[in-house]
């Protein structure tokens, strides 16, 4: 059957399984499954059953839980006719923590329509990248012309910790020719992307140390330094006056000749009036090939607790995203180099708790490569995708490569610009779904040839 015609019965077989598909999002959605919380994580485990229900609903013959030490993660297979590739699909079930509930428009954890979006916290990231996976083989009547694994996931947002035994013990029941990892996103609404660069990470704490106890800020004061001012002095050493990180001996390269114009970064990113941009350069190689550090938290106390003294010892979480090409290890070492020969004042430093993830690229050429650009191109009507690189991490990436070295990697997902996952409000594109969803299926079509 010609491309064209096979474009138009599978785009038609995705509209008709689509309403379905809907019902198991909407199900999984009112599902908290947030992986980061203290003990058994029952709607963890609540959702995991949720997914392998729908999977063996949906036609697969082998659907299990499993779970090595973590939370749950769910595997379903398909086996490939004769002569045909093994697709690994992956997607997680697990969810960020809602945050401040007032801040939503509606419930976090009940699906609500409004103006094409389906907003609800794990609606877009990621448990419609578990939804489009149902979508492309319920598109092909569960008898696609390739092997399908379908992996979920169950505690990505926390870190993957039991992800290597997942790998080690399931090595061979996970083993794929092509692995898709539907947890990105796409360039913009009508323009698909593949990605093909992600940032590593390497968090710790940052530990200064001035006082053996705290003292009366006026009588000692303007003598004896206090933590949080000198916690604050090296915090700031770690850019240079235009934002540029200034820590010496870390990675960085050139990023995809796309331009990010300076209206849609602002509203994408919510910055304010009057705020200006960190850093100098191309604003793609800053997001996404190049160093990044900032502050997510600071231990101290409270101002309205505040009384009138030097605080002997300050705290913060530092985030490093490690550029493409770095290693997490070299560069945890660079930037605690810098923090202990940066300290004011002869302050003592520690860097503990270290949290890391490696960058990952990919060479995104070859047949299963070109068969994803063909099925993005006809599910967006002739719009191609372009490559993109995620200044975000997902640090699994490189596991599942290792683990299988010989698998084409595509990195997709169902997030645009306003998705905000992890954000209140987190939304999904219906429309830009439906293309995912078709995308994904005539992916499986193109293999299969």
């Amino acid at each position: 059957m010609p491309d064209a015609a096979r474009t138009a019965v599978l785009r038609s077989a995705v509209v008709g399984v689509l309403p379905q598909v809907r019902e198991w999002l909407d199900e999984l959605v009112r599902i908290p499954s947030v992986s980061d919380v203290d003990g058994d994580a029952p709607e963890v485990r609540r959702s995991a059953e949720a997914v392998a229900r729908m999977l063996t609903d949906a036609g697969f013959a082998e659907v299990d839980t499993v779970r090595e030490g973590g939370r749950p993660a769910v595997i379903a297979r398909h086996p490939a006719p004769a002569g045909a590739p093994t697709v690994l699909l992956y997607a997680h079930h697990d969810v960020q923590p809602a945050g401040d509930e007032a801040e939503w428009d509606s419930p976090p954890f009940e699906p609500s329509e409004r103006a094409g979006r389906l907003h609800g916290r794990g609606a877009a990231d990621d448990k419609a990248g578990i939804a489009a996976h149902l979508a492309a083989f319920l598109a092909h009547d569960a008898r696609p012309p390739v092997g399908v694994t379908v992996f979920v996931e169950g505690e990505e947002e926390s870190g993957s910790e039991s992800l290597p035994a997942i790998l080690q013990r399931h090595r061979d029941r996970l083993a794929a020719d092509v692995v898709v990892i539907a947890d990105s996103g796409n360039w913009d609404i009508g323009v698909p992307a593949l990605t093909t660069s992600l940032r590593g990470i390497a968090n710790c704490i940052v530990e200064v140390q001035t006082l053996e106890h705290g003292v009366h800020s006026g009588m000692f004061g303007g003598v004896a330094p206090d933590a949080i001012t000198t916690l604050a002095r090296l915090l700031a050493s770690l850019h240079d006056d235009e934002g540029n990180v200034a820590v010496s001996g870390l990675g960085s390269g050139p990023a995809s000749d796309l331009d990010y114009p300076e209206h849609r970064l602002r509203a994408e990113a919510g910055m304010l009036d009057g705020v200006s941009q960190m850093g100098s350069g191309p604003a793609v190689e800053r997001l996404w090939t190049r160093p990044a550090i900032c502050v997510t938290g600071i231990d101290a106390p409270a101002a309205a607790h505040a009384s009138n003294t030097l605080v002997p010892l300050a705290r913060a979480k530092v985030s490093l995203r490690v550029a493409p090409g770095d290693d997490c290890h070299d560069a945890l070492a660079a930037l605690t180099r810098h923090l202990q020969a940066h300290a004011p004042w002869g302050a003592h430093v520690r860097v503990v708790d270290p949290d890391l993830g490696q960058p990952f690229t990919i060479d995104a050429r070859g047949p299963a490569y070109d068969a994803a650009r063909a099925a993005f191109t006809a599910a967006w009507d002739g719009a191609a995708p372009v490559d993109i690189g995620v200044g975000g991490t997902i640090p699994f990436i490189a596991e599942l490569a290792a683990a299988f070295p010989a698998a084409a990697i595509l990195v997709t997902g169902v997030c645009d610009p306003d998705t905000r996952p992890h954000g209140a409000n987190e939304g999904l594109h219906l429309d830009e779904f439906a293309k995912v969803c078709l995308a994904e299926a005539l992916l499986l079509d193109r293999l299969g040839a």
